[in-house]
C-alpha cells in the first residue's frame, strides 16, 4: 500500500510539482477540524489501499500549513477549498474536486481518464 505522505514545506511542494512531469500525483487538502474532510480522507485512504490505480498522494493540513495551502492555490490557479483533491500531471491540474464529491469511485475514474 502506498502511504499518504504529509507535505509541510514549500520546498517539498516545488519538488513534487516538478516531479509530476515524470509521474502524476494527488494532492489532498485536509482540514483536521472538519467532519466532511475526515470522510473525504477515508475515501482517499481507501483509494490508496486498493486497485491498480494507486499513485503518490500527498496531504496538506490546511489549518496547520496555511501558507503552503495558499501557495498551492496560487501555483495551480485552483481556488482553495477544503477538503479538496487535485490530480496533477505534467505540472498541470488535470482534475480536481472538493467536499462530498471526493469519493474512491471518482478518484479511480479521474486517474483512469487523465493518467
Amino acid at each position: 500500500m502506498k502511504p499518504i505522505n504529509e507535505m509541510v514545506t514549500l520546498e517539498e511542494w516545488n519538488v513534487l510539482l516538478e516531479d509530476s512531469t515524470d509521474s502524476p500525483i494527488l494532492v489532498f487538502k485536509h482540514s483536521t477540524s472538519c467532519m466532511i474532510s475526515a470522510r473525504a480522507f477515508k475515501h482517499v485512504q481507501t483509494f490508496q489501499q486498493g486497485g491498480e490505480d494507486k499513485m503518490d498522494c500527498f496531504m496538506v493540513k490546511v489549518i496547520e500549513s496555511r501558507r503552503l495551502s495558499n501557495e498551492i492555490a496560487r501555483d495551480t490557479k485552483i481556488p482553495h477549498k477544503s477538503p479538496q483533491i487535485l490530480l496533477i500531471n505534467n505540472q498541470q491540474v488535470v482534475w480536481n474536486t472538493s467536499h462530498w464529491k471526493i469519493t474512491e469511485h471518482r478518484l479511480r475514474q479521474a486517474v483512469r481518464k487523465y493518467c
